[in-house]
């Protein structure tokens, strides 16, 4: 009964996952090269996206900054007492 060649089998194997490795990142462009690749009219969508994105964050650290300022809102709203 002969043995599988189990070394053999896993050294094949990590070899061809490195190829690919290797591959992926020498052929995989950076963001800046893909947008210096960009047309002028793609790149100010990318440019508008950016902005909207940057002020809606923007927006939502003024609100938890807010909120955390705020004493009222750290109470749960159970806590409240009932309103008759």
């Amino acid at each position: 009964m002969s043995q599988f060649p189990w070394g053999k089998l896993m050294l094949t194997s990590f070899g061809i996952m490195g190829a690919g490795y290797v591959i992926m990142r020498t052929t995989t462009p950076t963001p800046e090269q893909t947008y210096a690749a960009m047309s002028p009219e793609l790149r100010k969508k990318v440019d508008a996206n950016r902005a909207a994105r940057l002020a809606r964050e923007n927006a939502t650290k003024q609100q938890e900054t807010a909120q955390l300022n705020d004493p009222d809102a750290q109470k749960p709203i159970w806590a409240d007492a009932p309103r008759s």
